[in-house]
């Protein structure tokens, strides 16, 4: 009778811990020097341990692409993952907002924009229909700059002849604005891209050369400033919902660690991230104001261009207005 009763508690406290587990898919390698996304991710899953949860991390690629994380987070199979803007932006548009160039003057100012028009309940109306919710938005890095392997470039007149990677159609419409060509590429195709000469460079936060180790053919960056680079901080509803009060609570929490960490991390990076391109060779261009004036006013032609309908236009520049 004892032993039945030893085996039923035990049985018990392996459930309890498998119900606590929370898998989590990264986007970056572990780097807390070098990625905001992972020290969003470092002090959300310790804040978790700490709440009695058990995270667990899986590494790149070992869910699957995005589309793959993204179904498995409607399934519940997933329950947290970090994710491209772009998958929201399948669901709900609205979001493409964040991705206007030189929308916001400062991270700060994106989360006050954010804050002010309630943008995740608005998002998570529609996301909830997939059964996923959007929880956060995580800094990459610093504003994202133009990175190229030829020459470098202070305004949009030196772009004329490059021809950049781009995410989507509207970026494409951007480099157009600025005098040069987009073409859509994917991430993992950009290295090789670069060294053949397929591509001249890509928009990206000034740490991700770095990262990814491409500084051997990465000669030039210039400090544009251009958009934030964000990821998404996506979870299973089902998993959500279904939390105790208790874990719940210690989800929230631990999503708002997560900010505070990668928003603290970010102003160090903002600075070291220049000077480690320059450690590994790499030209920084640093632009004044004026110059990026120029490159905002080259970009405006964006705005327009059926990224999103001109209504929801109004509704982020009116956020930006409001809460500069």
């Amino acid at each position: 009778m004892k032993l039945k009763a030893l085996s039923l508690v035990a049985l018990l406290a392996m459930t309890t811990a498998a119900s606590a587990e929370v898998k989590i898919a990264l986007d970056t390698k572990p780097d807390l020097k070098t990625s905001g996304s992972y020290n969003w991710i470092n002090t959300f899953s310790n804040a978790l341990k700490d709440g009695g949860m058990d995270p667990r991390e899986m590494p790149v690629g070992a869910i699957g692409n995005e589309a793959e994380k993204f179904d498995q987070l409607s399934t519940g199979l997933l329950e947290v993952s970090l994710s491209d803007v772009r998958t929201i932006a399948q669901v709900d548009p609205f979001i493409y907002g964040v991705r206007l160039p030189y929308l916001f003057d400062s991270i700060d100012h994106l989360d006050r924009a954010l804050d002010a028009g309630k943008v995740f309940a608005t998002v998570n109306r529609n996301m909830a229909r997939q059964d996923v919710l959007l929880l956060s938005l995580v800094p990459l890095g610093p504003a994202s700059g133009i990175i190229t392997t030829t020459k470098a470039v202070r305004s949009p007149a030196d772009m004329a002849g490059l021809r950049m990677r781009a995410l989507d159609d509207a970026q494409i419409s951007m480099y157009n604005a600025w005098g040069s060509n987009g073409t859509i590429v994917p991430w993992g195709e950009v290295p090789a891209s670069l060294q053949t000469g397929v591509i001249d460079g890509y928009l990206n936060s000034p740490q991700v050369p770095v990262m990814f180790g491409q500084t051997d053919f990465v000669k030039n960056y210039s400090d544009a400033r251009v958009i934030w680079p964000l990821r998404a901080v996506l979870v299973s509803k089902t998993w959500y919902d279904d939390l105790s009060d208790a874990d719940r609570s210690t989800v929230d929490a631990a999503v708002k660690a997560g900010d505070k960490a990668a928003r603290v991390w970010l102003k160090e990076a903002s600075v070291d991230g220049l000077k480690a391109l320059e450690a590994k060779g790499v030209t920084v261009q640093r632009l004044t104001p004026e110059e990026r004036a120029v490159f905002r006013k080259a970009s405006l032609p964006v705005y327009d261009s059926g990224l999103m309908p001109p209504k929801d236009i109004k509704t982020w520049t009116d956020l930006s207005d409001d809460n500069r």
